[in-house]
């Protein structure tokens, strides 16, 4: 039964691609140009040709083949390494977005899940959904205690529908690793593992809502961002209950200004927010595309940025974080040299890698984004560069660390959409400075010293029994 609806699953895909007239990408591929005759059998190669560029053709292939294939797109947006730029920017453009189901079929999942009548649950509970994606849609309800909230529900069936596309990609990907000589290079296999892991944190409710709850947390104290409470005794697996927030689009420009917000605070909180979050906590929010971060209508001089969505997270080892603030400083001081090293040092690049050819590779790249004006230079952009110039040198690049450079790249893009003239230099550097000081010299060692205190007083009372246990098994060892 798997292996039939492998074989109607990639007819149907095949039917998607060929509608789309995307044979120029397909078969574009190595592996795949031996297999070109097979476009003879295409009946829309033979109707007038799509005059849409070959990248949007592709992303409406993908956003038409479902939620598998849109993540899909959005991951292999971020690898400019491997694609070409016009491709790059529209799979970079894909929205999650279908029509909804209905509202009523709603109302039974949540009657299930929670084992009561709706009625019993919410005062009211609106059978139009407020916004609708592949995986599930939001409908507004009031509590009874009166409060407005938000509940999100899974669709129906859609785990099912996810495994076996999923299925679908692991094969794909086999195949491209055994025939493919980029497969070594591009990692089919690991990419659909981390679709997989990624959509199936999103079949978890229970998991976005921790994730809420989280980044709550971390921002306690802070007027800069409010996420919305959640309602834990209405939560499930497949539903999830929250507070319902009054805000305005990050996007309309136009409603900001006429409100009275101060852009450019506005601007310098949102950097200042992912800093605070990548290198403060080591836990931010990784799907930051503008349909997620809306403003409040409060704190006019002060904006405060509200998010939703939470499920897809991102957070990177103590090693990471120090490699990408230090190349960060590094790419500043125009040190291309400490670049180089940096990478090598961490592991990132193989050991025989020659510092100076490396090198010269980062400056060729970078000495021309250098020439333009500070605040026009992106830290998202470096990031992307200097990932381009390390994959030529067989650098293994983190599903993390892809992760950061697109959300830093968003969040750019919206900070200069909002206010063009702020410059992220000034804003992100003296935060990068004061990380990197706080993890090296005398005050870190005593923190590490006073963290560890726990761990030393447990074991140092053993200490004269370990050590005399190896000095008779060395005495032993050498008699042999």
């Amino acid at each position: 039964m798997k292996y039939l609806y492998r074989l109607c699953r990639l007819i149907h895909i095949y039917a998607i691609l060929m509608y789309y007239q995307l044979d120029d990408i397909i078969f574009s591929i190595p592996v795949l140009r031996a297999f070109t005759f097979i476009t003879y059998l295409n009946i829309f190669r033979y109707i007038p040709k799509q005059t849409l560029p070959r990248g949007v053709r592709l992303r409406l292939a993908l956003e038409h083949l479902g939620p598998i294939f849109v993540k899909a797109g959005q991951l292999i947006s971020t690898r400019r390494d491997f694609l070409p730029d016009d491709i790059a920017e529209e799979l970079a453009k894909l929205q999650d977005k279908v029509p909804p189901f209905s509202g009523h079929i709603a109302q039974v999942i949540i009657e299930k899940a929670l084992e009561k009548k709706i009625t019993d649950v919410f005062q009211q509970f609106d059978l139009t959904p407020l916004a609708s994606a592949s995986i599930s849609q939001v409908h507004s309800v009031i509590l009874q205690d009166g409060r407005s909230a938000v509940v999100k529900v899974l669709r129906p069936h859609i785990a099912k529908k996810i495994n076996r596309d999923v299925d679908v990609l692991k094969w794909l990907a086999s195949l491209a690793n055994r025939f493919s000589s980029t497969g070594k290079t591009f990692k089919p296999r690991e990419m659909v593992d981390e679709i997989s892991q990624t959509l199936h944190d999103e079949l978890d409710l229970m998991q976005e809502g921790a994730n809420a709850s989280q980044l709550k947390r971390n921002f306690q104290y802070s007027l800069k961002l409010h996420v919305p409470q959640i309602y834990w005794d209405y939560c499930r697996h497949n539903i999830l209950v929250m507070e319902r927030i009054d805000g305005i689009p990050i996007t309309d420009i136009t409603a900001l200004k006429a409100a009275g917000i101060n852009m450019k605070k506005l601007a310098e909180s949102g950097i200042d927010l992912f800093f605070t979050a990548v290198f403060r906590d080591n836990f931010f929010h990784a799907d930051m595309h503008p349909g997620n971060i809306f403003v409040s209508r409060l704190n006019l001089d002060n904006p405060q940025t509200i998010l939703v969505d939470f499920g897809i997270v991102g957070s990177l080892s103590k090693n990471d974080l120090q490699y990408i603030a230090e190349n960060m400083l590094a790419f500043f001081k125009r040190d291309y040299r400490k670049i180089a090293e940096l990478h090598i040092a961490s592991g990132w690049l193989p050991k025989n890698t020659r510092v100076d050819q490396f090198e010269s590779a980062i400056r060729t790249v970078c000495e021309p984004i250098f020439e333009k004006s500070l605040k026009d230079i992106s830290f998202g952009q470096l990031l992307l560069h200097l990932f381009q110039v390390a994959s030529r040198f067989n650098m293994n690049l983190q599903p993390q660390l892809i992760l950061l450079q697109k959300t830093l790249l968003n969040i750019e893009g919206l900070s200069r959409q909002i206010y063009p003239d702020l410059n992220l230099w000034t804003t992100a550097t003296p935060f990068l400075e004061k990380w990197l000081k706080d993890q090296v010299g005398v005050k870190a060692f005593f923190r590490r010293m006073k963290d560890n205190i726990p761990f030393w007083s447990e074991i140092l009372p053993e200490m004269p029994r370990l050590i005399y246990n190896a000095l008779i098994n060395h005495s032993n060892t050498e008699r042999k």
